[in-house]
């Protein structure tokens, strides 16, 4: 059986707008191996976001079924999605949505309870070492407002990967950042996928980044156009 953690068959999302429907996705058939990074490429409107809210149990497609760890989406209650959402998935937003009154180490670490795991020195390491990954160990106390754009998206990153989830939908996560800091998260990514078996969505518009991924799947006004590469041994 072929060990896929996220797979996409047949999906199709369609919006109702004034006059009539706008076809978002038309049947988007996707299966990422586990502890793949998946590189997600589309210009703006071309469908990427829909299908990551799609595969991260944030929206329901109007045809077609979404399995993650071979378990469908469509027949999870609410609650099992909040679940999947908290434990096993990590998200990076082009929105970064920190909260405004914890500083950069409680963003973090809320992230972590939110996920289950208890208080404690172990919970804190892992806090500090995440925000070191992400080349902020010296911003722990700072709070959003204090820092810049770049830096938030890189507190949302250290969020994202805290708890250790199983999958990573990562939302253009390096477009607030200088082309140094995108390759060391992109790089970090690709660590991730190797060391610890996460598997990754990232969408990018960076054509530098098109190559760091073990597969690239690509998106054009709803459809899917080209998925390359190969999984890991």
């Amino acid at each position: 059986m072929d060990n896929y953690v996220i797979e996409a068959k047949g999906v199709n999302r369609i919006f109702p707008v004034p006059g009539g429907e706008f076809q978002a996705l038309k049947d988007i058939n996707v299966a990422v191996p586990k502890g793949n990074l998946a590189i997600l490429k589309g210009r703006s409107g071309s469908g990427k976001t829909t299908l990551m809210n799609i595969i991260g149990a944030l929206d329901q497609p109007t045809a077609g079924t979404v399995l993650i760890d071979g378990k469908p989406l469509g027949k999870m209650s609410n609650r099992q999605k909040e679940n999947l959402r908290r434990r096993e998935m990590g998200f990076v937003f082009q929105a970064v949505s920190l909260i405004p009154a914890l500083n950069a180490f409680q963003n973090v670490e809320f992230s972590m309870r939110l996920a289950g795991i208890k208080a404690g020195r172990e919970r804190d390491r892992r806090v500090e070492e995440c925000l070191r990954m992400v080349g902020l160990g010296n911003r722990l106390k700072h709070m959003p407002a204090e820092m810049s754009g770049g830096e938030q998206q890189r507190v949302a990153i250290a969020r994202a990967i805290a708890h250790r989830p199983k999958i990573i939908l990562a939302d253009e996560p390096t477009a607030e950042l200088d082309s140094a800091m995108g390759a060391r998260v992109t790089a970090l990514f690709q660590e991730m996928t190797r060391k610890e078996g996460i598997t990754i969505l990232m969408t990018t518009h960076d054509v530098g980044l098109m190559d760091a991924g073990d597969m690239l799947i690509e998106l054009e006004a709803g459809q899917q156009v080209n998925t390359a590469g190969e999984e890991k041994e």
